[in-house]
C-alpha cells in the first residue's frame, strides 16, 4: 500500500509534505502527504509530458470538478487543487478502506446484507453525480473504496457531462471492458443508464467474486457485453430480478438509481453494521499502517549525480493515537482517495535500501506456510495471460505495460510501456517478442525481439506488411522452432467494428529471415484469444467458440500451417481459460470441463475420459507432470485430483483437511517434488500427495503461477500483486 519515495520525488508540493508513494503509472503519481496542520491527504500529480498537453489539462480540470460534485459523502473530498500549476495536482482526503476488488480477494464474496448496503450507497453516489448531469463512465470494483462509513466512488478521469463526447482521456480507452455498458462498448453515448449497468456489474462481482461477463481479452469482453447474457451464477436469488433488470441491453429498460435505493436499502443500522468482521479489521489495519509508517527515501542509483536522501522522524504511537482520537476506526477522518486510474506500480516496498519489491523476512505461518521470498505490486485488471518465463527472468504483461522481474529478488530489470494489450507479447523461452503497428499509415505488423535480461533489441525489427499489427488487430500466440505464431487481421488499423470482424488469419513469421512463413484464414466468431503451444512439430491451438458453448481444439503443422485435425469439446466455461495454460506432453493434450479428457496429438481422438459429466465444470484447468495429470474436481468436498496421463486412472484425491477452501477451477496447479500446489480463492494450497491432505495455504491474491528456470521458486501474479515463494 505504502512505498518509499524515490530519490527524484519532490519533498513537497505546494504546502503538502510528501511521505510515501501510493501508486504510480502512465499518467502520474499519487503520494501520501500531510498538511502543515497534520491532516493526511492523497496528493495526485501529473507527469510533465502530459502537463504540457492542453487537452489533458482540460480533462484534469474536469476530473477535479467531478470529484467536487460527488462530495465527501460518496467520494474522496477534494481538499485542494491547482490544475493550472506547472505540474497540475489534486489533493483529496485519504480514504481508509480497501478497493472493493481487494475486499473480495481478502475474504471472498460478500454476504447479501453487505451487497445490499453497498448497492444502496453506490446508487446514492451515482444519483448525486447524475443530478449535476455528470456520468462516471468507468464504475468498477477497483474504483469503489469500502470504508466503515460507506463506499466512496473514485477515479473521475473519464467522467464527463452527459452528452459531451468531445474530450477523450489521454492514452487510455474510455472505460473498462469488463464493466462497460453495451452502448459504451458499441461507441454510442453512455448515459446515466450506462452507470446503472456498470453498478449492477460491480454488485455481481461483490456477491460472486466474478464479473457478469467473465474475463479475457478486451475484444472478447466487449463482444459478450454487447451480445451475451450475464453470468449471475452465485448471486443471491433475491437479487436476481433487480440485477437482471439493471443488465438489460436496452438502456430504457433499466431501473433508476432511486428505484435501486428503494429495493436495496434495508433501513437498519449503520453501514459498518453490514460489513464482515474481516473487512472491518482490514480497515483498522490500514489506519494503523498510515499513522505508524516511518517515511524514508530510496537512494539514487549509483550512476546518478543527485544521490540525496531526505530523513524523516517517525510519528510516535502516542501522537498517532492523539491525532486519531485514540481509536483506529476514528482515524478514518484522516482519509484520501487512492486514484485507481494511475494504478499501483511496482515501486520498492518498505525497508531500505535495495530497489525492487518488498523483501519478506524468512518466517513461517502458524500452519507451516513459507514466508514470501519477495512481494511486489502490479496493475493487471484483466488477468488475461500467465507470466512469461524467458532465460532466467519472468515477464508480466499487465494492463498498461510489460515488466520483467528477476525471480531471485523481484527487482524490476526493465519495462516497455508500448505494450498496452497483454496479447502483444510472447516468448520462446529465450527471447521476448513484442508486436505493434501503425494506427494511421498502411497496415503492418512490427515485431521486436528483446533480450530477456536487458530489454535491448537482440535482432532487427521484423515488418510484415499488410496486417493490422496494433493491439486490436494482432494477438501474438507463441513461438518455437524458429517461428513466431500470431492471429492477425489483414488490412489497415480501423475502429469500425464491422471492419475488425473480417480478414483474420493465423500466420507464422520466420524469426531468422524476418519473412512471413505462412498464413491461414479463419472466420471471425466474435472471440479473439487463442491458447497455443508448440509440441512435436505441431502447433496446438484452442479457443472458446463464438456461442460460448464449446471449446475448439485443432492441430496444425508448425512449418506449413496445414490443419491436421480439429475437435470441439463441450466446455461452456472455456472463456475463463487463460493463454499459457494448455497442458500438453509428448502424446496428449489435456482439458477439464464436464469431464477430464486427454486428446491424442496424433489425430485429435479422445485417448481417455475421466468423470461422469454431471456438471458443466466438474474439472478445472489441468496440469501434467511426471506421468500424472492434476486438476481440481468438483464433488461434495472439492479438491485436487491426480490421474495417470496414459489411461486416466486415479492415483489420489485430496482429502478433507478441515480447512474451508474454495478451489479456483480456472487456474492451473503447480507441481513440485514434494507438494502439489492447487490455487484456491485467496491463496495457494500445498497438498502432500502421500496423504492427499492440505499441509498449508499461502495467502495471496495471485491466481496464475509459473516456476522459474532453476525450479526453486513459484512466481505468482494477480490483479494487484506479484509474489515468489519457495518450490518444494
Amino acid at each position: 500500500m505504502l512505498s518509499p519515495l524515490t530519490h527524484d520525488d519532490p519533498t513537497a508540493v505546494a504546502t503538502y509534505r510528501l511521505l510515501a508513494r501510493l501508486g504510480s503509472g502512465g499518467m502520474g503519481t499519487v503520494y501520501l502527504a500531510r498538511t502543515p496542520g497534520g491532516r493526511t491527504v492523497a496528493l495526485k500529480t501529473v507527469h510533465a509530458r502530459l502537463a504540457a498537453d492542453p487537452a489533458f489539462r482540460s480533462r484534469f480540470r474536469l476530473e477535479t470538478d467531478a470529484a467536487r460534485i460527488i462530495g465527501a459523502r460518496h467520494g474522496a473530498a477534494v481538499v485542494d487543487a491547482d490544475p493550472l500549476a506547472e505540474t497540475p495536482w489534486l489533493a483529496t482526503e485519504y480514504v481508509l478502506g480497501p478497493p472493493l476488488d481487494e475486499a473480495v480477494a481478502l475474504g471472498g464474496p460478500l454476504p447479501e446484507p453487505t451487497v445490499r448496503a453497498l448497492g444502496a450507497a453506490l446508487a446514492g453516489a451515482l444519483a448525486q453525480l447524475h443530478s449535476s448531469d455528470v456520468v462516471h463512465r468507468d464504475l468498477k470494483p477497483s474504483n469503489v473504496l469500502v470504508t466503515a462509513y460507506g463506499p466512496k466512488v473514485i477515479d473521475f478521469g473519464i467522467a464527463r457531462a452527459a452528452g459531451d463526447d468531445h474530450l477523450t482521456r489521454t492514452g487510455a480507452a474510455a472505460g473498462t471492458p469488463a464493466f462497460m455498458s453495451p452502448e459504451q462498448a458499441s461507441g454510442e453515448e453512455h448515459t446515466a443508464a450506462g452507470d446503472v449497468f456498470a453498478l449492477a456489474g460491480v454488485l455481481v462481482f461483490a456477491a460472486t467474486g466474478h464479473g457478469p461477463f467473465g474475463t479475457g481479452s478486451p475484444a472478447d469482453l466487449l463482444y459478450r457485453v454487447r451480445y451475451a447474457e450475464p453470468d449471475l451464477t452465485g448471486a443471491p436469488e433475491a437479487l436476481l430480478p433487480l440485477l437482471t433488470a439493471c443488465l438489460a441491453k436496452d438502456p430504457s429498460a433499466r431501473p433508476t438509481t432511486g428505484t435501486l435505493t428503494d429495493h436495496l436499502h434495508d433501513g437498519h443500522g449503520d453501514f459498518a453494521d453490514h460489513l464482515p468482521p474481516l473487512l472491518l479489521a482490514d480497515i483498522a489495519r490500514r489506519a494503523t499502517d498510515v499513522w505508524l509508517y516511518a517515511p524514508h527515501r530510496l537512494p539514487a542509483p549509483a550512476e546518478s549525480a543527485t544521490a540525496a536522501t531526505v530523513p524523516s522522524t517517525p510519528l510516535s504511537r502516542r501522537r498517532a493515537l492523539a491525532l486519531g482520537g485514540g481509536s483506529l476506526l476514528g482515524l478514518a477522518g484522516a482519509g484520501a482517495g487512492l486514484w485507481a486510474w494511475l494504478g499501483p506500480r511496482p515501486d520498492t516496498g518498505n525497508g531500505p535500501p535495495a530497489a525492487g519489491p518488498t523483501a519478506v523476512p524468512a518466517t513461517t505461518a502458524s500452519d507451516g506456510a513459507p514466508a514470501a521470498l519477495w512481494r511486489g505490486k502490479s496493475l493487471d485488471r484483466e488477468e488475461s495471460v500467465t507470466p512469461l518465463p524467458a532465460g532466467d527472468v519472468v515477464g508480466f504483461a499487465e494492463t498498461v505495460s510489460f515488466r520483467v522481474l528477476d525471480p531471485e529478488d523481484g527487482t524490476e530489470l526493465w519495462s516497455d510501456e508500448a505494450v498496452m494489450d497483454p496479447h502483444q507479447v510472447t516468448t520462446d523461452g529465450t527471447h521476448f517478442y513484442l508486436s505493434d503497428g501503425p494506427y494511421e499509415k498502411a497496415g503492418a505488423l512490427l515485431i521486436r525481439t528483446l533480450d530477456p535480461r536487458t530489454g535491448k533489441e537482440a535482432a532487427p525489427t521484423i515488418e510484415v506488411k499488410g496486417f493490422d499489427g496494433t493491439g486490436s488487430g494482432t494477438q501474438l500466440l507463441t513461438a518455437g522452432g524458429g517461428l513466431l505464431f500470431a492471429a492477425s487481421r489483414r488490412g489497415d488499423h480501423s475502429t469500425h467494428p464491422d471492419v475488425n470482424e473480417t480478414g483474420w488469419h493465423l500466420i507464422a513469421v520466420d524469426l531468422r529471415t524476418g519473412r512471413e512463413a505462412w498464413r491461414r484464414p479463419y472466420a471471425w466468431d466474435g472471440v479473439r484469444p487463442w491458447l497455443s503451444q508448440v509440441a512435436g512439430g505441431r502447433l496446438i491451438l484452442a479457443k472458446n467458440s463464438g456461442d460460448l458453448e464449446s471449446f475448439l481444439v485443432q492441430a496444425r503443422e508448425a512449418q506449413t500451417g496445414r490443419q491436421l485435425w480439429q475437435r470441439r469439446l463441450p466446455l461452456k466455461d472455456s472463456s475463463r481459460y487463460i493463454p499459457g495454460q494448455l497442458a500438453i506432453d509428448e502424446r496428449h493434450a489435456y482439458f477439464g470441463g464436464d469431464r477430464l479428457r486427454a486428446l491424442r496429438l496424433s489425430d485429435g481422438g479422445i485417448a481417455w475420459e475421466y468423470g461422469s459429466g454431471s456438471a458443466t465444470t466438474s474439472y478445472g484447468v489441468p496440469a501434467v507432470a511426471n506421468g500424472l495429470v492434476y486438476a481440481h474436481e468438483r464433488r461434495d468436498a472439492p479438491g485436487l485430483l491426480a490421474v495417470t496421463s496414459d489411461y486416466g486412472v486415479r492415483r489420489w484425491t485430496e482429502r478433507p483437511s478441515g480447512r474451508s477452501l474454495t478451489p479456483d477451477f480456472f487456474a492451473a496447479p503447480v507441481i513440485g517434488e514434494r507438494y502439489a500446489y492447487a490455487p484456491v480463492r485467496g491463496g495457494l494450497n500445498a497438498i502432500d500427495p502421500g496423504t492427499g491432505r492440505s499441509v498449508w495455504v499461502f495467502p495471496t491474491d495471485a491466481g496464475r503461477f509459473v516456476v522459474d528456470k532453476e525450479r526453486t521458486r513459484i512466481i505468482g501474479a494477480g490483479q494487484t500483486s506479484v509474489v515468489a515463494i519457495p518450490l518444494a
